[in-house]
Order: C-alpha cells, then sequence, then structure tokens
C-alpha cells in the first residue's frame, strides 16, 4: 500500500521561504510520477508542481521562479523549495503520487491516485 507523508509546513512572513518534503513509501518510488498541489477553504484543489519520473519538472505559472520541486529516488522524495512567499499561496499543500499518469496529466488532482495528508502553508506578517 503506497503511503505519503508530508512535513515542512509552518507559518511564514510574505517574502520568506519554506520547504515542503513528500516521502512515498509502499511502492518503487523511481516509476512515480508527483505532484504538488494547494487548497483553501471553498476552492477546488490547485496545481502547484509536479516532476515526472525522468526528473522534468511543471509549475503553475504563478510560482514559476520562486518554486523548485526536486526528487532523491535514493531516499523516495520530493521535495518543495518555496522562496519569496505571498499571502495568496496560504492553504494547505499535498503530495500526490501515480505511477500510470501521462504528463500531459500531471496538472489535474483527478489523475492521481495516492495523496497525503497535507501540511498547512500560512503567509502572514
Amino acid at each position: 500500500q503506497v503511503n505519503l507523508v508530508e512535513s515542512g509546513g509552518g507559518l511564514v512572513e510574505p517574502g520568506g521561504s519554506l520547504r515542503l518534503s513528500c516521502e512515498l513509501s509502499g511502492g518503487t518510488f523511481r516509476r512515480y510520477v508527483v505532484g504538488w498541489f494547494r487548497q483553501t477553504a471553498g476552492k477546488e484543489r490547485e496545481f502547484v508542481a509536479a516532476i515526472g519520473r525522468g526528473s522534468h519538472t511543471y509549475y503553475l505559472d504563478s510560482v514559476r521562479g520562486r518554486f523548485g520541486i526536486s526528487r532523491d529516488n535514493a531516499k523516495s522524495t520530493v521535495s518543495l523549495d518555496m522562496s519569496s512567499l505571498k499571502p495568496e499561496d496560504t492553504g494547505v499543500y499535498y503530495c500526490a503520487a501515480d505511477q500510470s499518469l501521462i504528463l500531459s496529466d500531471y496538472g489535474r488532482h483527478t489523475a492521481y491516485d495516492h495523496w497525503g495528508q497535507g501540511t498547512r502553508v500560512t503567509v502572514s506578517s
């Protein structure tokens, strides 16, 4: 059974940085496309970033240049480095993974089979 565990959320001031991590267990990590999504109350889950099996990366336009996604296959971990954070980046961030996802579907939350429990990020002064 695949299990995803996120860590690293918290409260940060505007302009600050955070690193989120997502560890996958119960599967062969290198076979999975991994994505990060975020959600705020009353809104649909929003794609933030994804990384393919070959480490190709994809970003929401509003985070490109501020966020960086990377993977460490030896540690079965994906990291999301967030900098120049803005209040509108606030939300619960979820890690998602799927081993059969085609890369054209990386932005669709319904395309991912496995999800973590989420970690909250609050950007506020």
